[in-house]
């Protein structure tokens, strides 16, 4: 899993079809890449984010192939240290 925060949204007015309704959004991992992931969850700006990547995330859709590679599985509350 990826640790990171979203930092924005992707907007799209054309997309293929097996796309699943759902945000695009652009996430900033602890290590400072920049990736854009699929969102099922209805995060928000600034928030801390849990993401996988690869066959799981297309995994996660189980009637259709979607053509998705980055997918936000959690939406990180609080941290203890």
């Amino acid at each position: 899993m990826i640790r990171g925060r979203v930092t924005g949204r992707v907007w799209s007015s054309k997309a293929i079809e097996t796309l699943p309704g759902g945000a695009l959004l652009e996430v900033t991992t602890e290590g400072g890449a920049s990736l854009v992931a699929f969102d099922p969850l209805g995060c928000a700006q600034g928030e801390a984010v849990l993401v996988t990547q690869g066959s799981v995330a297309a995994a996660y859709f189980t009637k259709i192939r979607a053509p998705v590679d980055a997918l936000i599985i959690g939406s990180i509350d609080e941290t203890q240290d």
